[in-house]
């Protein structure tokens, strides 16, 4: 019953949390102050102090913390499923509407749209990335140019896969920063 509790006080205010993590926050608190008496209010404030000085989406730090603490590790899967199914449920939906009519006029003049304004979004984030990296204290913008140059011949001319690629810039990331 635990289980089924836990799943209803997050995956409620992942549909009604319209906005993301920070419009949810009060649905959950609602959820598991009020409803399910998991935590005091006291103890939910603390909970979202400690959560928003780590990174990541707060929801889903939330969800892990509170079933991890009401039911374990199952528990804590239980929350983080219920927190991203809302999400998942209507992507899923709206990719089956997609392909259903990925042969209209509309839905390929859309993606046509699309596409350029996603490449320009990576573009400046990509800018941005390097930017900050390069601007770190030290030899920041040595390191910043060998992963990229290494990254570029790993990908294009060895055909490495990605996740492969990212592995290596974490480890050497984790050796010499």
């Amino acid at each position: 019953m635990i289980y089924w509790q836990i799943f209803l006080a997050f995956f409620i205010p992942g549909i009604l949390g319209y906005g993301g993590g920070p419009s949810s926050i009060p649905l959950i608190e609602n959820e598991v102050v009020d409803r399910y008496g998991w935590l005091t209010v006291h103890e939910f404030s603390e909970m979202l102090a400690l959560g928003n000085a780590l990174p990541g989406p707060i929801a889903t730090k939330m969800a892990g913390y509170i079933g991890f603490q009401q039911a374990g590790v199952l528990g804590a899967a239980v929350a983080l499923f219920a927190t991203v199914a809302p999400s998942m449920i209507m992507m899923i939906t709206l990719l089956s509407i997609l392909l259903k009519y990925k042969h209209s006029p509309q839905v390929k003049k859309m993606t046509q749209l699309v596409r350029p304004a996603i490449a320009v979004l990576l573009g400046i984030m990509t800018v941005s990335f390097f930017v900050n990296s390069i601007s770190v204290e030290g030899a920041g913008y040595i390191h910043t140019i060998i992963i990229g140059i290494a990254s570029l011949f790993l990908l294009e001319k060895w055909k490495i896969h990605p996740a492969y690629v990212i592995a290596g810039a974490l480890v050497y990331g984790a050796i010499f920063l």
